[in-house]
């Protein structure tokens, strides 16, 4: 069952929930503010490749006054932050936060850190050097449509 796994993702759950609470026009309450640690070399993480490059492993955020446009998704969340001066997008799978901590109320959680993404996903992808460039591309695989009824109790 993997309950260690299944523990990991209802707790980022919690940090999901605080952050969508964050992005409501309320905004955060109090003096709530969120450091959160999360792996630069996950799958899925995006943002500014000289940022990243200058964090390739870790790297921590604080959400508490100059943040804009936090959009928590389902599987991830965007947020733009001041970097040098300069506004910086980053898109962050909750599957990469290692860490997230409220100080004003001293709530943490720590998380396993996810694999490191592979170098091939990282890598912009290359044109392969004897493809033609007057093929058509490849047709897809048929799809398999599977009837629910075979499944359902009579």
């Amino acid at each position: 069952m993997n309950y260690e796994a299944l523990a990991q993702d209802a707790l980022r759950g919690v940090a999901k929930a605080a952050l969508k609470r964050a992005a409501a026009p309320e905004g955060l309450p109090g003096s709530h503010h969120f450091y959160i640690t999360f792996k630069t070399d996950a799958a899925g993480v995006s943002g500014p490749v000289d940022l990243l490059s200058k964090y390739p492993d870790e790297m921590t955020i604080v959400l508490q006054h100059q943040y804009w446009d936090l959009a928590p998704g389902e599987t991830f969340f965007s947020v733009t932050l001041q970097f040098g001066g300069q506004p910086k997008r980053l898109s962050i799978p909750y599957a990469a936060i290692t860490r997230f901590y409220d100080p004003s109320v001293q709530f943490l959680l720590q998380f396993e850190a996810p694999p490191a993404a592979p170098a091939e996903a990282k890598a912009a992808p290359e044109a392969k050097p004897d493809a033609k460039a007057d093929e058509a591309p490849a047709k897809p695989a048929e799809a398999t449509i599977v009837s629910l009824d075979q499944f359902r109790k009579k």
